[in-house]
């Protein structure tokens, strides 16, 4: 009877143990070159026209954070886009087709946006007034922030007869170069104009066919060149925001031609609705998740193939479209979702991603009532100090649960890597090693080999609030991320690792690392 006591207790020792040990995985990182490059500036944040009464799934998540009636003095506010120096920003939206700019003649009558059930998504037309265009600015002025401005694509079309969601006719310009003349007059710094906003293959609510589209980005640019005539301070030219077609999308940059479209812009929501009750799931799933790099692969072949003088962006992202889930897109767990299409998009050669929205519904990077930042928008902060524009290699044969994409440092020698473990198991032990791909016959080189003289990595873990992913809370190396008594952004600072030991990954853990050891020429 003993003997069988002793055996149990080996089995049970040793099944214990298995459970409990961390898989080893081995991370090769090619730093002889680049595999693609990214904006400085590559992280985006949107903000949006949707008035207070905007609900979907019987709840109205947008209060008083639409363009129109946001509270533009907020410290938090100004705070939280100062934190990134120039953070990319898109004015645009749904509605934004909608909106008449109170300037010149054409503008006499300027509403504000109403219910009105036969309106596009469910709302009049609406107006910006030129007092509100100047308060918006100053907050840009004031935060050093880079605009995009969505233009008004359907002034001037008709609807088909025989078609109610297609648009047919000319876009007239004539409010645009108003609103543009008074811009550039007041020397408001405009990084690019967007025309249209999912007007695009089958549209969403209207759309445009792809010739007309590529005729009046070609008017779009003339206006710019003549508003803006010096080509230093000259915006960039966007479009089309919408959803790829890749019929569509190709046309549109054969008959726009050469050196028209600026930057070619796509929209994701690839997790289906907000109100989706598998949504949580989705986003912990990596095999969904794979599911969208064909769209970024065939977004950059279009490019690559008919304009080279292009770059893709993705101009707009919520991952859960009508507003974000309720109880899941300002979570901790959406960083899953959120920091791999940002690692994913970018070594698709994509060159910014802005997220939907930096304030309003769900899904926002900052509470919608009292402005604190949700988690994403540390990652967010995060990603755009530490990863730098020249995208590397980054594979491994572990789980498809741990993902891992480096860059070269931003402001340090050597490259920086986001390691995420969707799982909520398996704790992964992650060995960076340098396959420089030089000399063939020779081994990887592993982190203790490449560490020199720099003998300590800097490591940033982002962790919910007691373990809870679905926790607005977000932990720094154990410790939570508040705003200070002021209402600064807190500071970030990273843990000092023995660069020669393996990066641990517990379960349901994000990390950043920088390994200014690691000698990459693609980062020279």
């Amino acid at each position: 009877m003993e003997w069988r006591v002793i055996i149990c207790s080996i089995i049970l020792s040793i099944f214990l143990l298995c459970i409990n040990a961390a898989e080893e995985v081995k991370l090769t990182v090619k730093g002889v070159n680049s595999i693609a490059k990214t904006d400085d500036n590559f992280i985006c944040a949107t903000l949006d026209w949707w008035p207070q009464n905007k609900c979907d799934y019987n709840q109205c998540p947008w209060a008083k954070s639409g363009i129109l009636n946001l509270d533009l003095e907020n410290k938090i506010l100004t705070n939280a886009i100062k934190a990134f120096g120039h953070l990319r920003i898109r004015v645009g939206g749904s509605l934004q087709d909608q909106v008449i700019y109170k300037v010149g003649k054409p503008a006499k009558k300027c509403p504000h946006f109403k219910k009105q059930e036969t309106g596009l998504f469910g709302f009049s037309k609406g107006c910006l007034h030129m007092d509100r265009w100047d308060q918006l600015n100053n907050l840009f002025n004031q935060t050093g922030a880079k605009i995009t401005f969505g233009l008004n694509a359907l002034i001037g079309r008709n609807q088909s007869s025989q078609d109610n969601s297609l648009m047919t006719g000319k876009w007239n310009h004539k409010n645009a170069h108003d609103f543009m003349k008074y811009t550039a007059s007041k020397g408001f710094k405009i990084d690019s104009y967007e025309l249209g906003n999912e007007l695009c293959g089958s549209g969403v609510a209207r759309r445009i066919e792809a010739e007309q589209y590529g005729k009046d980005m070609i008017v779009l640019k003339k206006l710019v060149h003549k508003m803006y005539p010096d080509p230093s301070t000259q915006p960039k030219v966007l479009g089309p925001g919408g959803f790829y077609d890749e019929e569509w999308f190709n046309t549109f940059l054969q008959t726009s031609g050469p050196n028209v479209v600026d930057g070619l812009t796509h929209h994701i929501y690839n997790l289906g609705a907000g109100v989706d009750p598998t949504l949580i799931d989705k986003i912990q799933d990596p095999f969904f998740l794979d599911q969208v790099a064909q769209t970024h692969k065939d977004v950059s072949t279009t490019v690559k193939l008919y304009g080279p003088w292009s770059g893709a962006w993705v101009g707009e992202a919520g991952g859960a479209y009508n507003s974000g889930g309720k109880s899941v897109s300002h979570t901790f767990v959406n960083g899953f979702w959120y920091l791999d299409q940002l690692g994913m998009t970018s070594t698709f050669n994509h060159k910014v991603f802005c997220r939907q929205a930096l304030i309003g519904g769900n899904y926002a990077l900052l509470n919608t009532t009292n402005f604190i930042p949700n988690p994403d928008y540390y990652g967010a902060l995060l990603w755009h100090r530490l990863m730098g524009k020249n995208v590397l290699s980054a594979t491994h044969n572990g789980s498809p649960y741990l993902r891992a994409y480096s860059h070269c440092s931003k402001k340090t020698a050597g490259i920086s890597v986001l390691l995420i473990n969707m799982s909520n198991s398996t704790t992964f032990e992650v060995s960076v090693v340098e396959d420089m791909n030089l000399y063939p016959n020779e081994e990887n080189k592993s982190l203790e080999d490449i560490s020199g003289d720099s003998n300590q990595r800097e490591e940033y873990h982002l962790t919910p609030k007691d373990g809870n992913i679905l926790s607005d809370v977000l932990l720094l190396n154990g410790t939570p991320l508040k705003l200070t008594e002021s209402s600064e952004i807190p500071s970030m600072n990273p843990q000092l690792i023995d660069a020669a030991l393996p990066i641990t990954l517990a379960p349901d853990l994000i990390v950043f690392a920088t390994l200014k050891g690691f000698k990459a020429p693609a980062c020279s």
